[in-house]
């Protein structure tokens, strides 16, 4: 996984994103802007019903809804590289609960958020639907 910070001043958030604004295949790559509200507490929200990956095991296709709700601190994720980073999972074989867990662990490795949680909410399939939360907080100084 490679991600990649942006520093630039409040001037010009975007500068140094090398995605937005570009036609663009799947990635790995995250990118991320300044926020600029870091005295504020918010909750950012990002939602798609499109995921699709595929299981390990058949190669039988798997669709979902990921749900990624964190507060920043000092960074945001640059939406189109979040768009492109999920996307990148299109023809991966993974398990439901690594998915989820690796998309926390990318995004908090990126963006060093207060809190972040990630829902994958994975469709019927044989039967049955899995659905997966996983969340960090970051540890408050002593």
């Amino acid at each position: 996984m490679s991600t990649r910070k942006t520093t630039s001043s409040a001037k010009n958030p975007t500068a140094g994103l090398t995605m937005l604004g570009h036609a663009s295949q799947p990635s790995k790559k995250l990118e991320a802007f300044p926020n600029l509200h870091p005295h504020r507490e918010y909750v950012v929200t990002l939602r798609t019903d499109e995921f699709t990956c595929v299981c390990p095991m058949t190669g039988q296709p798997d669709f979902a809804t990921v749900t990624v709700q964190y507060i920043p601190d000092a960074l945001i994720v640059e939406s189109k590289s979040m768009k492109l980073y999920l996307w990148s999972y299109r023809n991966e074989g993974i398990f439901h609960e690594h998915l989820t867990n690796t998309i926390l662990n990318d995004l908090v490795a990126l963006l060093h958020p207060r809190w972040c949680k990630v829902t994958g909410e994975f469709k019927v399939r044989g039967g049955i639907s899995i659905m997966v939360e996983a969340e960090h907080k970051k540890k408050q100084r002593a």
